[in-house]
């Protein structure tokens, strides 16, 4: 079994949240890798959608972010 169709989706959907909605989509990235101070107007900006168990690399940048 490829993962390849898992990454390219998975891909596809980073790439449009990115030039669909930048500051959604960097705001939610830094707030979930704790990057970000937890307070009411950042969390206007948080969207939970870009949070699919399929979205594998939003997930992944979010963790790398939290070696940070």
């Amino acid at each position: 079994m490829t993962f390849l169709p898992f990454l390219v989706r998975s891909l596809v959907r980073l790439l449009t949240a990115l030039v669909a909605q930048p500051a959604a989509s960097v705001t939610t990235l830094l707030y979930y890798s704790d990057l970000l101070p937890r307070n009411l107007n950042l969390e206007r900006l948080v969207r939970t959608e870009f949070l699919d168990r399929e979205n594998y690399l939003f997930h992944f940048l979010i963790n790398i972010l939290r070696c940070f």
